[in-house]
């Protein structure tokens, strides 16, 4: 059974961090591309970050210089430090795992910004 557990996020004041973590099972981690997405209130789903399977990184404009995504293939999680949020960055952020056709959703970790 393949799971993905989203953790990590909480209220945090505008200009706060967070650091968000995303554990999987139940699949070979180290195969699969891995990715922060999040829906914010009212709108489309978006990427905010992905890493390949082999380390390459990607962002979103809007979050360059501010979040880094980085993955740990011994403890099967993939992370994303987020400094300086601002309230438009509440939303409900999720990890998926991508592997040829098939992707794999968590349930998602909320995040609060607001002062």
């Amino acid at each position: 059974q393949v799971r993905l557990v989203e953790s990590g996020g909480g209220l945090v004041q505008p200009g706060g961090s967070l650091r968000l973590s995303c554990t999987a099972s139940g699949i070979m981690f180290s195969l699969y591309d891995m990715a922060w997405y999040r829906r914010a209130p009212g709108k489309e789903r978006e990427l905010v970050a992905s890493i390949t399977s082999s380390g390459i990184t990607d962002y979103a404009d809007s979050v360059k210089g501010r979040f880094t995504i980085s993955r740990d293939n011994v403890k099967n999680t993939v992370y994303l430090h987020m400094n300086s949020l601002t309230l438009e960055e509440r939303a409900v952020y999720y990890c998926p795992a991508a592997r040829f056709r098939t992707t794999y959703w968590g349930q998602g970790t909320q995040v609060t910004v607001s002062s």
